[in-house]
């Protein structure tokens, strides 16, 4: 198979190292052999993937690949839909999540979600950062306000925001809204974070805010990220799992995929020629 042009890799954003050992980095999430059910419709087909910690992970594919399904199943958010099923282990930190014993709002405190479409509560923004904690129990105020500079501040977005906390959340804009979000998530002190398709209906620029919180954010957390844009993917990820109807065609180092990729298929979707 010819090689990929290395021109066809944009430069990667803020925070995110090319050359990063992801030998070094034990796995925070193992799916192993997986397969998933909508009812009889099976959409995922023995997908085994490590995530390694502390890494970005970008999962790609055409639309209804299973991508978005395979990233719900890390913190089980597909239980919430009648008559779903799940076949195979998916390890976190080491334990099997799958375990009717698991804690399933423990496992999203510490797995957190991003979704695609912002998805601000109607409340302050203050209101907003510091619902989780207040949730798990935590009602002192200055230990609120500290926690909620901190999440705003971790996700770029404590300079735009500080003077008007007691507003509407509603007020931001779409971009800011986004950073919202991932500040609410951050507050609830997750080792992970799940994002789908965070920035697929942003502007650039805040697209590119985006981006470089997750590189920024990657010191701290795995986060994996579905997207459907290939050089989003190819600029925030260490890692590329590239999904088709239902099965985990290939998945290695972001700059092999994008160049040299093993499988014909992973060639042919990076390179436009379906998807």
């Amino acid at each position: 198979m010819p090689t990929l042009s290395s021109g066809n890799v944009p430069p990667s954003v803020a925070g995110v190292d090319r050359d990063l050992d992801m030998s070094a980095h034990p796995a925070a999430i193992e799916a192993r052999h997986l397969d998933f059910y909508y009812g009889e419709h099976q959409v995922l087909f023995d997908v085994s993937l490590t995530v390694p910690e502390r890494s970005v992970t970008a999962l790609i594919g055409p639309s209804g690949c299973g991508k978005s399904t395979f990233l719900r199943t890390m913190n089980r958010m597909n239980d919430l839909i009648e008559g779903s099923r799940c076949q195979g282990e998916i390890l976190v930190e080491g334990q099997n999540i799958m375990d009717p014993a698991v804690d399933v709002v423990l496992l999203r405190k510490h797995v957190g979600m991003v979704f695609q479409k912002s998805t601000p509560f109607p409340k302050s923004i203050f209101d907003n950062v510091a619902y989780g904690p207040r949730v798990a129990g935590e009602k002192n105020r200055a230990v609120l306000a500290d926690l909620v500079e901190s999440c705003l501040r971790k996700a770029a977005l404590w300079e735009e925001v500080k003077d008007r906390l007691t507003t509407s959340a509603m007020s931001l804009s779409g971009g800011q809204q986004q950073r919202l979000c991932i500040a609410r998530t951050l507050a609830t002190d997750p080792r992970i974070i799940l994002m789908d398709e965070p920035a697929s209906a942003l502007d650039p620029a805040s697209t590119d805010r985006i981006e470089n919180l997750i590189g920024e954010l990657c010191a701290n957390y795995t986060i994996v990220i579905v997207t459907h844009n290939m050089q989003q993917a190819s600029r925030v990820s260490h890692q590329t799992a590239f999904f088709y109807k239902g099965k985990l065609i290939e998945s290695g180092p972001t700059m092999k995929i994008f160049t040299h990729p093993s499988e014909k298929k992973t060639e042919d979707y990076i390179t436009g020629r379906f998807g």
